[in-house]
């Protein structure tokens, strides 16, 4: 079983910096891409950022030059550090990874529980 924890949320200033972590863990034979989406009350999931195998990345353009993400592929786990936040940055965020269990299956999307960001003074 594939289980996916995010770590690193919670209450920040605006101008404030934050680190999310996800862990993947289970039985793992190989991770696809990993990224990060967040979901604000009233609105629909958004792609925040992305990251392949490979380290190419991918963001939306309303945290380019601020959020940066990043992956240790040996530690299974996917970051987005998050600067000079604003209050339109607080959402639940959610780690998402395309993950391969084991040689004989496809990659399947998997996501974690969500972690509360809020950005307010």
């Amino acid at each position: 079983q594939v289980q996916l924890v995010e770590s690193g949320g919670g209450l920040v200033q605006p101008g404030g910096s934050l680190r999310l972590s996800c862990a993947a863990s289970g039985t793992i034979f190989r991770i696809n891409a990993m990224g990060w989406y967040r979901q604000a009350p009233g609105k629909q999931r958004e792609l925040v950022a992305s990251i392949t195998s490979g380290g190419s990345t991918n963001y939306a353009d309303s945290v380019k030059g601020r959020f940066t993400i990043s992956r240790d592929n040996a530690k299974n786990t996917v970051y987005l550090q998050m600067n000079s936040l604003k209050p339109e940055d607080t959402a639940v965020y959610y780690c998402n990874a395309d993950i391969r269990p084991t040689r004989w299956d496809y990659a399947t999307p998997y996501w974690g529980q969500g972690i509360q960001v809020t950005v307010s003074s």
